[in-house]
């Protein structure tokens, strides 16, 4: 029976690995013939169907700097709260109910109440600011949720032995617990910046543009940014046969700026994993 449900484990994983190679080969496929220096550093020309996409690789990578610099201090911050100072009590029990419906929240759900926020209340305006903030929201529950379960893994002896040495309790927590959690926190990250990369609904409705054949030159400008492009080329463009291989040419890309940050972030992990077995 163990052997049974190995295998059929065995398999599952690699009908996944199957289905995710055949999907990377048929982008990669189809999309590197465009890839080259004019592709991603120029001006997209025509409407869109000549030149490249560099105000969209630019501003996705604002994107996910922007969002990252609001979620990732909140959500570790909210989370340390919630596992290291919060009891289990009542306020405790419904907070965690809510960050659990937030995770499950449709995007759009987000995009609507950025608009009715940022760009509406606090008069932000469609913009970098706008977008980042909305995505912040977004992310900000992954966030508390790996964090969380990143503190909870941490072995209690570190706690207790360092409170008995008389060490207070946040410097027990900024010394001794958050090292230890670092690895989990990372993964959270990893998981926050893939979906920050590709979400369309909540910048569509904060601050992405339809064509800007320019780089943005503060945080209150639109931008461009590469799913709302792909989206544009594949459903809205001025001529979407014309542009296929372009479109499949910023998929790839989008592909590779996500696998690019998750790497940096994996060794990142890897180097205070092993900093903790030292």
């Amino acid at each position: 029976m163990k052997k049974i449900a190995f295998a059929l484990l065995g398999l599952s994983a690699l009908t996944v690995m199957g289905f995710v190679l055949v999907i990377l080969g048929y982008i990669i496929y189809n999309g590197y013939s465009v890839i080259n220096i004019e592709f991603l550093t120029e001006m997209p020309r025509l409407m869109m169907t000549q030149g490249g996409i560099y105000p969209a690789i630019v501003g996705t990578i604002y994107l996910i700097i922007g969002s990252m610099s609001v979620a990732l201090p909140v959500g570790v911050m909210a989370a340390i709260y919630l596992n290291e100072y919060a009891g289990e009590t009542r306020t405790t029990w419904l907070i965690e109910m809510a960050i659990n419906n937030l995770a499950g929240t449709p995007s759009v759900i987000f995009g609507l109440f950025g608009m009715a926020l940022f760009v509406k209340y606090f008069g932000f305006g469609p913009s970098i600011l706008s977008s980042s903030l909305t995505l912040s929201l977004l992310i900000i529950p992954v966030i508390i949720r790996s964090t969380e379960e990143a503190l909870i893994a941490v072995p209690s002896e570190y706690r207790e032995s360092s409170l008995a040495l008389g060490v207070s309790k946040w410097q027990t927590i900024r010394h001794a617990v958050l090292p230890a959690a670092i690895p989990g926190i990372i993964t959270g990250s990893i998981l926050s910046i893939g979906r920050v990369a590709g979400e369309t609904a909540p910048i569509l409705f904060t601050g992405v543009a339809y064509f800007l054949p320019r780089l943005p030159d503060s945080i209150y400008s639109q931008f461009m940014a590469l799913p709302y492009h792909l989206f544009v080329l594949a459903t809205a463009g001025t001529n979407i046969a014309k542009t296929r291989s372009i479109q499949y040419g910023t998929a790839l890309v989008l592909l590779i700026v996500v696998l690019s940050l998750n790497l940096i972030a994996v060794l990142i992990r890897r180097h205070y994993r092993n900093k903790l077995k030292i």
